[in-house]
Parts: C-alpha cells; structure tokens; sequence
C-alpha cells in the first residue's frame, strides 16, 4: 500500500525526496562469489573496506553544497563533531548550476583536509518520472564521465553517488535498466571509484524494486563494487520495517548504507532511534539528511541553525551525541591515521567478523570456556575462529528483534539465569523483552 507522494526539503535553489509507505516483502537471492575491487574503497562480501583490507562503516552528514557553495567551512565543521563521511550534493547543470571538475576537486581536497570520505552525488535525478525537470541516470552518467579527470586517483577518498533518488512513484520499474546502464557507462568510461545507486520511490523502495533486483544490479558492475543507498524517511516509521530492510541486504552479502534519514517527517514519522541501532549493531553505514539550508516547512532536518557548528537543532543534538550517534560510533577511515571503522562500533573487537555477521573473538578460545565455539568479549558474543560456531548464520529464533539487533528470546526470562538482560537460545544470544538488555 502507499501513501501519497511528498517532497521533503526544498531549499532556496531547489526541491528533493519524497515518501509513500509500503510492506516489505524479502524475495531476492545472495550476491554470489562475485569478487570486488581490490584497491580503494571496495565492496567485499557484503562489506565496505578501505585499501588497507580495513572495514569503513560510514557515519556522515549530507551537506547541501549545490545550492549553499559559499558554506565552505560545512565540511570542516561536519567533521569536527566527529563524522568520518560527508555526502556533498553537486549539480550536472540539468536542473541547477553544474559543479565543475575545478569545483570537484577542490570538495575533493576539502574532504581529505578535514579526514573525512566523501561521497558525491548528483542531484538533478531525484524524482525522475515524476518530476517533469528531473534528468536522467543517462544524463547524470554524462556528468561523471565529464568530470572524470577530478574522480581518477581519488579512489581511496572518493564514492561516486550516481544519482539521487532517480525514480519518484511513476515509471520506477526502470530503475533496474538505468541503473546497470549508467553503472557500465562510467565503468567504460574508466571511472574506478566505488559506485552508490540511490533506491527508486524517492529514495525509499516502497515498491522493493531496489531490494528485489540488487543482486542482478551489483553483477553488472564489472568492478563487483556498488554500494546501495535507502533514503529512510516515512516508509520507515517502525523497526520492524528498518530491520527488516537492512537485514535483507546484510542477510544476501549486498552492500547498503542508509544515505539519507531524519526523525522527523511530514509523510510519517521515521523511527530514527532503530535507524541508528540497527546501523549499529549490522555494522551499516548511515549519513543523516542534513547539515543545514532546509526550507518550506521542513526546516526541523537542519542539524545546525544557519550552518552555525555551535548552534544544534534537537535533531542535530540527537544525531551527534544521542544513543547510536556519531559520537558513539564514527570511526576515522584508516587512510586519514584513524582506527578503523567496521565491527568496532559496541566495543573493542578487531578480530575481524565471521560468516555469520558477529565479531571474531580476540582472545580466541580463552572466551569460550564451554567450548561450543561461542565466547564473549566486549559485552557481545563472539565467534572461536575455526571453531563449530564458525559458519554461516544460523538458528530458528522467531521472537522478533530487539532495537539493539539481537533476537529476543522465544523462552524469555528462562534463558536468562544469571538475569543480565542476555540469554541464549538456537546457538546465540537473545535478549529478554523487557529486560536492562532490551534497548
């Protein structure tokens, strides 16, 4: 079912995003042993890494560039609060002034003086199909290849956004197409940088479309390293909706961030505080819409007044240094001398993740004095490297999920002898509902 389409911002050059509600509906299959880029940020299995083997788990701000290109300071003060990636609206002149190659480069340096990954994207798609001055991904292509001379070389800084939100609520089943197209078309052109594509439905796959065809869009990259982006606005106003969604992706070894997101909205009010668990806990990246420049009744997603790094909005406030936020979980990209972004966010776990999506245990078998290959470090389970517990994802645990990612426990307070809020069940830790664990 859907609502009825509607923009959320509009700023004083121009308008973006809109939402309708839908049902999710898991139905594609996994990614295959399709290998990634091996130099840059790459996709492997699922995950976003640096260069160095590392993994990068973004933790960013949009910033409004486009329409705001005298804030030149944004991108100091966005990474400042402690950011790791700011995603830089730019213009390919369809629909407002086109951002130079010149003005490309300079975002470029902006980004790697201040030690933050930048993800560029093109703006004049969003809505395509809807918005009769919306361009083409054919068209925001185009741009990429004309300014490919600021992108080449840049491949351990830069993403490379094709297009935001490219399809509103009509004519998205093109979606699939275009974006393939437009993938191989920059590939042709020998643009290396990781690839982001934007979901249709204004950003937030009602439709699925995005969901169902991902896998088939990531094999047509002959580089193996698209990373796919939701826009979580209306659609998303509960978390069994936010897991469901970005537990499909990290269940199938698909890539996906949330690129665009706020806790408040006119076409429904998005459940930001499973946003930022579930982020968390799946170790998926999320960049918050935005900075500031918001207009026409949607002021309220501005996280700063009047691009003032000292003056927080409650939504700026609750982004920066709420539960999950960036103060939390923003790890500096290697690359820049930081630590590393992946498995790192809930504790000091860096043994890397097993098959199953939780962390390696770091002292190994001395976690585990049962010897079932399940230890506990960092007040999380982890994973004996080569051990039983080594495998795939697993269990038949059908209590529903907590906002924290774990699964609650079907038997409640009976796995749970010690009465910390955590017990076990199918192999794996469950939290009771209604415990200290159940947040």
């Amino acid at each position: 079912m859907t609502k009825s389409p509607h923009r959320t911002w509009l700023t004083a050059a121009g308008s973006a995003l809109a939402g309708v509600a839908g049902l999710l509906l898991p139905v594609f299959g996994t990614a295959g042993a399709a290998q990634a880029a091996e130099s840059g940020i790459h996709v492997s299995d699922g995950r976003v890494y640096e260069a160095d083997g590392s993994e990068f788990v973004m933790r960013g701000v949009n910033h409004a560039h486009a329409w705001y290109p005298g804030e030149t300071g944004a991108i100091a003060d966005i990474a400042a609060k402690g950011a790791n990636t700011v995603r830089v609206v730019l213009s390919s002149g369809d629909r407002w002034t086109e951002t130079s190659a010149s003005q490309v480069s300079s975002i470029i340096d902006d980004c790697k003086t201040n030690k933050v990954i930048c993800v560029l994207e093109v703006h004049d798609t969003t809505g395509y199909g809807e918005d009769g001055a919306a361009a083409t991904l054919d068209q925001a292509a185009d741009y990429w290849v004309g300014v490919r001379s600021a992108l080449q070389g840049q491949e351990d800084y830069v993403v490379v956004n094709i297009g935001n939100e490219p399809y509103g609520n009509s004519g998205y089943a093109a979606w699939t197409g275009a974006t393939k197209n437009a993938i191989v078309k920059l590939r042709n052109a020998g643009i290396e940088n990781a690839l982001m594509v934007d979901a249709p439905n204004w950003g937030q796959d009602w439709s699925n479309t995005m969901r169902d065809n991902a896998a088939s869009v990531f094999a047509s990259d002959p580089r193996r390293n698209t990373i796919f982006s939701i826009h979580m606005y209306g659609v998303y106003d509960t978390a069994a909706e936010v897991q469901g969604y970005l537990n499909h992706f990290v269940n199938n070894g698909l890539p996906i961030v949330v690129g665009e997101f706020g806790d408040n909205h006119s076409d429904g009010n998005p459940d930001e505080n499973a946003i930022m668990a579930t982020a968390r806990s799946l170790r998926v990246g999320y960049l918050g819409w935005s900075w500031s420049g918001n207009g026409s009744g949607v002021e309220y997603l501005d996280m700063v007044n009047g691009f003032d790094a000292g003056s927080l909005t409650a939504w700026g406030n609750r982004f920066f240094n709420g539960a999950d936020g960036i103060s939390t979980t923003s790890k500096r990209a290697t690359i820049f001398g930081g630590g590393g972004g992946g498995g790192n966010e809930g504790g000091g776990d860096t043994g890397g993740t097993a098959p199953n999506g939780y962390p390696y245990c770091v002292n190994g078998s001395a976690s585990d004095p049962d010897g079932d290959g399940w230890g506990w470090e960092n007040n999380r389970s982890c994973v004996v490297r080569g051990s039983a517990a080594d495998t795939g994802s697993g269990g038949g645990n059908t209590g529903g999920t907590a906002p924290n990612g774990y699964p609650y426990c079907v038997n409640g307070s009976a796995s749970d002898p010690d009465g910390d809020g955590w017990g076990w069940e199918d192999n794996r830790s469950c939290v009771v509902r209604g415990s200290a664990a159940d947040h």
